[in-house]
């Protein structure tokens, strides 16, 4: 297994060197090669599932020289957090690729290498175990992104890209004097230079220091969750953005966020993690935006917008379990961060398959569509249930170990986070019934129901959601080492002062004792 982290990270971007010398005359070779890297890119990833160790930390690890003047590696490797993000991109990244067949005719050799660039990017944010390392692949997402919606995009597409490019580099310049703070920090200590995650995590940082990187770090991260009130860019980010780009913007992008929180802002910065201010800070906006997210989908008459409204309340749900700082918070929130990718990138697809045949996105346009459209009813429910948190769907042991670990900490998050529940459950059946159900409409008695390719994207999401919602010890297994890890950091003898055996322990005897 050498070197297997970079073969799935550069996949993508060997692809695209290739791909830049095919003809731009030959649409179907270029559609064909594109789909067939992003396939091989998914297969490639499947040993690190095969091969991972739930009873280790990072494991696939790389490391080599890069920047040695500056203390900077090429570092890579994954835990149990890494392999479920990375194995998310790999899927929806294909997945968004197929998706795109026929919505794309014109540049189609640049589209499909701005989308190969960005997997390649997204991947390395997931993989990068130097903050310097994290640092290029977290702005190298911007480029590519900035291009597919500025380019492919609605009407609207110039205004959405520089709003997404202004306030996702304000938040990176932050976050970066951040990380050069905990960097200077770390020499001061050590009297050497490294960006090295491992060699941060040694660095003792004082409480006041603590408070102001912790800050920077937010920003960075709050904006692409993105956390009330930083959610401004996201609902014309997504409703500009062609289909793709908002399937990967919702699964994978957003993710970028909370995955910031979880590896770096708890971990590094322990004691400003657990400062009553600042738990009680994020727990209000967290709050704030599960509410408030629900409450702008039952406002909404452009269905895109709908589902963009709605990753502002699901991730909401990831930040809350996330700062209720016990095991059950934060593995249930890193689950819905999966969830979230599977649920809310079919609800894109959903309106990218009727956009393609009607060119609209009004709600008020369709209805009745069951009577026509049979299969493409079935599949929406189905993402309409796993989005509501319906079991037997993935959705559900999401939201109720969130819920568990949200009341542990306090009944008010819990209180209103069963709110956001209810309002969620509103807005998708109101959606539903306003789109599937009652009289069709002349322009859409002639629609066609989905194709073959179409069930081809949808079929891995729904068969994943259904594995999760069935059967999801498997992914609270792999989840224990990381989310012990980030606990005991935190609240250091956790385990201990609660009688509770440790996955960080090797006499472990259960898989699931920390989430009891």
């Amino acid at each position: 297994m050498d070197h297997i982290l970079s073969i799935v990270l550069f996949t993508p971007l060997v692809g695209l060197l290739v791909l830049l010398f095919l003809p731009s005359s030959n649409p179907r070779a270029i559609k064909l090669f594109a789909n067939g890297v992003a396939f091989l890119g998914f297969l490639v990833s499947l040993p690190l599932v095969f091969n991972f160790d739930h009873t280790k930390d990072y494991q696939f690890e790389e490391k080599a020289q890069w920047i040695p003047s500056l203390g900077a590696t090429y570092h890579i490797g994954i835990d149990g957090l890494g392999l479920l993000l990375v194995m998310l991109t790999t899927v929806v990244g294909f997945l968004a690729i197929l998706s795109s067949w026929n919505a794309i005719e014109h540049r189609l050799k640049e589209y499909y290498a701005f989308f190969l660039l960005l997997q390649t990017a997204m991947l390395g944010v997931f993989m990068a175990l130097d903050f310097l390392l994290f640092f290029v692949f977290w702005e190298t997402v911007l480029v590519p992104m900035y291009f597919i919606i500025g380019i492919w995009g609605g009407p609207r597409r110039g205004y959405a890209a520089i709003k997404f490019m202004i306030y996702t580099l304000v938040g990176s310049v932050l976050m970066f004097l951040g990380i050069l703070t905990l960097y200077y920090q770390h020499y001061t200590q050590f009297q050497a230079y490294s960006f090295d995650i491992a060699d941060l995590m040694r660095t003792q940082i004082p409480a006041g220091m603590q408070w102001w990187v912790f800050w920077a770090f937010f920003v960075g991260f709050a904006v692409k969750v993105p956390m009330f009130p930083f959610h401004t860019w996201l609902p014309d980010a997504h409703t500009e953005a062609p289909t793709a780009g908002s399937v990967v913007l919702a699964s994978v992008l957003l993710k970028m966020g909370t995955y910031g929180f979880l590896r770096f802002s708890l971990p590094l910065l322990p004691e400003s993690a657990k400062n009553p201010v600042i738990v009680n800070t994020m727990g209000i906006l967290s709050v704030i935006g599960i509410v408030y997210g629900a409450l702008a989908c039952l406002m909404q008459k452009d269905w895109k917008k709908l589902v963009a409204y709605s990753s502002v309340s699901h991730l909401g749900f990831c930040t809350l379990g996330i700062f209720a700082l016990n095991p059950a918070g934060i593995s249930g929130s890193i689950l819905q961060q999966i969830n979230h990718g599977i649920s809310t990138g079919m609800l894109f697809l959903i309106v990218g398959v009727v956009y393609e045949r009607r060119h609209t996105r009004e709600i008020s346009e369709y209805g009745g569509l069951m009577k026509v459209m049979p299969v493409f009813t079935i599949v929406f429910l189905l993402a309409a249930l796993s989005s509501m948190g319906m079991p037997p769907l993935n959705g559900f042991i999401g939201e109720l170990t969130i819920m568990s670990g949200a009341y542990q900490m306090s009944l008010n998050w819990a209180f209103w986070g069963a709110v956001g529940i209810a309002l969620g459950a509103a807005y998708l059946l109101w959606l539903f019934q306003r789109t599937m159900l009652g009289e069709v409409k002349e322009k859409n008695s002639i629609l066609k129901d989905l194709s073959w390719r179409e069930i081809a994207v949808f079929a891995p999401l729904i068969v994943w959601a259904f594995w999760i919602g069935l059967n999801p010890q498997p992914y609270f297994r792999v989840l224990e080492r990381p989310v012990a890890k980030i606990v005991e950091r935190v609240h250091p003898g956790y385990y201990a002062e609660r009688h509770l055996v440790s996955p960080l322990d090797p006499a472990t005897p259960t898989p699931s004792a920390s989430l009891r």
